[in-house]
């Protein structure tokens, strides 16, 4: 017993913990120690800070502000936009300056018209689409009038040529202004007839027909007064054949258009 005795005797008092005094941890330092120690710490947190600052202004750079490029982007359709509507008005002028200059020359009508004797804008228009003539036509007391959109080289005179062949029997007058020249002919199953003054046909048809002619007033203005306009390409060929049948009379035999 004596030797485990001895044995505990050699082995470090837990008072002492080994160290040679009571409660000593090994881990002293002086005040100076101490403060140099929070300095450095202190220092970390600021380097830490710092960089992350410095790390959210790099990403707030580098990434592309939204209303910027929305901004950009709308300059860049304003751009084009403005670029497209100066190469339509070029084209526009461009194509406006051709026809003057063949209407000069007199390669190309500056007006024409067929003037006829059925009062209805509608059934002349009926006439005109049944014999593809592309035109916009005014009714009157005096006589319907079919403004014509086909004002090339002798298009005119087609066009009247097809509508009195295949409205057979019916006599119409062709009023055509070509290099300021105006001219009228009685046209009738195709072929020209008599030619009459300009001021003798006037005196005879409705007064929008020498306006339109002499340029001094065009379809709006003849719109404009509430004057009843009936378009071809707006009817259809069963369109056409049903408005001729509402104004066709069938009799024994024969027929009339009123």
């Amino acid at each position: 017993m004596s030797d485990d005795k001895d044995d505990l005797d050699d082995f470090p008092d837990d008072s002492t913990n080994g160290f040679g005094e009571a409660g000593d941890d090994g881990m002293h330092f002086s005040e100076e120690e101490l403060e140099a120690a929070m300095a450095g710490f202190e220092k970390e947190l600021q380097d830490e800070e710092a960089a992350k600052r410095d790390g959210d202004k790099s990403e707030t750079q580098d990434t592309p502000d939204v209303s910027d490029s929305d901004a950009s982007a709308t300059s860049v359709d304003s751009d084009e936009a403005r670029e497209a509507d100066a190469v339509l008005s070029e084209a526009e002028t461009s194509l406006s300056f051709d026809d003057e200059l063949q209407g000069l020359l007199g390669n190309r009508a500056k007006s024409a018209v067929i003037i006829t004797r059925v009062t209805s804008a509608q059934l002349l228009a009926a006439f005109c689409q049944l014999s593809d003539i592309s035109a916009q036509c005014v009714g009157s007391p005096q006589g319907a009038v079919a403004v014509l959109r086909n004002l090339d080289g002798d298009g005119p005179e087609s066009a009247i040529k097809d509508l009195t062949i295949v409205v057979s029997g019916m006599p119409a007058i062709l009023a055509v202004n070509r290099a300021d020249k105006l001219e009228a002919t009685m046209y009738m199953q195709g072929k020209a007839g008599q030619a009459f003054a300009p001021p003798v046909l006037f005196a005879s048809v409705a007064s929008f027909v020498e306006d339109l002619m002499l340029g001094i007033t065009d379809m709006e203005g003849v719109r404009a007064s509430g004057t009843e306009i009936v378009d071809s390409a707006s009817l259809s060929r069963d369109d056409a054949m049903r408005i001729l049948a509402e104004h066709t009379k069938f009799g024994r035999g024969s027929s009339r258009i009123e």
